[in-house]
């Protein structure tokens, strides 16, 4: 069954290795990008992901104000945080909101560990 994923990070290398990942486990998934966390939220609004990555730096809106806004609003979106900030507050953080804290850099086990989350494994 075909799903969309959006990959949102301002690192263009992290949304290449991502994408190439998620594509080569699940050929048939549409995935889509964003830089911003404005960005992520109007591509959210347009084309309701079932699941999205979300990086937490990036310009502009955190990427933690981003899920927070977005799960609001869609709450059965199934949305993974990756961070290089893996501190205590910030898996609390992602908790609080219903999701988990990936850490960064990405790589096949943080991208295996997404993809776990969002099939329910």
């Amino acid at each position: 069954m075909s799903k969309k994923v959006l990959v949102v990070d301002d690192s263009k290398i992290s949304r290449m290795f991502i994408r190439q990942h998620i594509s080569a486990a699940h050929p048939d998934w549409v995935l889509s990008e964003a830089t911003t966390g404005e960005e992520a939220i109007t591509m959210i609004d347009a084309e309701q992901p079932d699941y999205c990555t979300m990086d937490i730096n990036m310009p502009g809106m955190l990427g933690t104000d981003a899920a927070k806004e977005i799960l609001a609003k869609y709450p059965n979106i199934r949305l993974v945080i990756f961070s290089a900030n893996v501190q205590e507050s910030y898996q609390e953080q992602a908790r609080a909101l219903g999701t988990i804290l990936v850490s960064k850099p990405v790589n096949p086990q943080s991208i295996a560990q997404a993809l776990n989350y969002f099939t329910g494994e």
